[in-house]
């Protein structure tokens, strides 16, 4: 959205200072410009088979979030349908749960999972510098918890299993899943949600940093869908000013950040991509949780693949190939009960 003093300022002259996929603007005098729709665009396929629609879960801060779930139940469904969180990514900066590549992930999700998707919404910076975005990602946890308590849930909820949610996110979504598990990482936190159950993690290609570069940032090509120069933006514009991006919020393992080795992390999936920038904190990640005795399972079988290949790609062998590991990884850490 475009403010009138945002407007002025692009339209007399004043320089711009960043710039991130022409979908957010920043100008030297601190205006900010934004495009409601994304850099790219992608056709919206709904064949019908999915019910959704957008809900406020903070009336405060006017956010929203979008539900799905199937339409028509097939004999194989269990009798409540699992409860699958996604987190849109974006660099904390860009992206909303109305853009039409996150919004068509959410249908396959729906549709291949059999499950009932909720993708919140969160704050976006520079206008609101993290951790809003992780305050939020809670606040839309709560909301669900608030509806399994309730005697009236959402309809599109009527028939969700509230002991059986998993928490997604990719990119900057991932690094939520990833802090939202370690929130969540205690039996005291985890009382905090009841009724709810999470019952695994899954990361895909999680927006980790550090002021140490890593082999795949040093590698990585000017064009790719992530380069460096654009995550670094990104994080230059997310963080609280005058951090570091060995700040805790980028960097799990960084100075000042909470010990993992204390934390009891629930199953957790971490998705690599083979040409993506973000490869080797993803892959260092889940090999150090799952040496200190997580349930982590690390899958790098996505050679070739860059950034948020699920999302720009979503009908090729590779994206399938993650919808199947999805679905396993579901399957083998779900409520069995039905």
């Amino acid at each position: 959205m475009m403010s009138s003093s945002s407007s002025l300022s692009a339209a007399a002259g004043v320089a711009e200072v960043e710039n991130c996929r022409d979908v957010l603007r920043v100008f030297g005098d601190g205006s900010i410009v934004r495009s409601p729709e994304p850099s790219f665009m992608v056709t919206v396929e709904d064949d019908g088979s999915i019910e959704w629609g957008d809900v406020p879960f903070d009336f405060d801060l006017g956010l929203h979030l979008r539900l799905y779930r199937p339409r028509c139940r097939v004999p194989t469904d269990p009798a409540r349908f699992p409860v699958f969180y996604y987190f849109h990514g974006g660099g904390y900066c860009i992206g909303s749960r109305t853009w039409p590549n996150f919004h068509n992930y959410c249908l396959r999700l729906a549709t291949h999972l059999r499950a009932v998707v909720v993708s919140p919404d969160y704050r976006l910076a520079p206008e609101n510098r993290l951790p809003a975005a992780i305050e939020d990602s809670v606040a839309s946890l709560l909301w669900l918890r608030s509806q399994a308590l309730s005697a009236d849930p959402h309809p599109l909820l009527a028939d969700a299993d509230f002991f059986n949610v998993f928490v997604s996110g990719d990119s900057a979504g991932g690094s939520i899943a990833h802090h939202l598990a370690v929130r969540f990482g205690s039996d005291e936190a985890r009382a905090d949600l009841k009724p709810l159950l999470i019952r695994g993690f899954i990361l895909l290609m999680p927006f980790f940093a550090g002021t140490i570069r890593t082999r795949s940032e040093n590698e990585c090509p000017p064009d790719a869908f992530l380069n460096l120069e654009l995550n670094d933006r990104f994080w230059r514009l997310s963080l609280p000013v005058g951090s570091t991006t060995d700040d805790p919020i980028s960097n799990p393992f960084g100075p000042g950040a909470p010990d993992l080795k204390t934390v009891r992390f629930d199953p957790m999936l971490v998705v690599v991509g083979g040409k993506d920038l973000l490869r080797d904190r993803a892959v260092d990640y889940g090999e150090r949780l799952k040496k200190w005795g997580n349930p982590v399972e690390v899958r790098r079988h996505f050679e070739g693949q860059q950034h948020g290949f699920f999302t720009t790609t979503p009908k090729s062998k590779p994206a399938d190939e993650l919808m199947r590991s999805i679905q396993r990884f579901v399957d083998q850490t779900g409520n069995k009960s039905d």
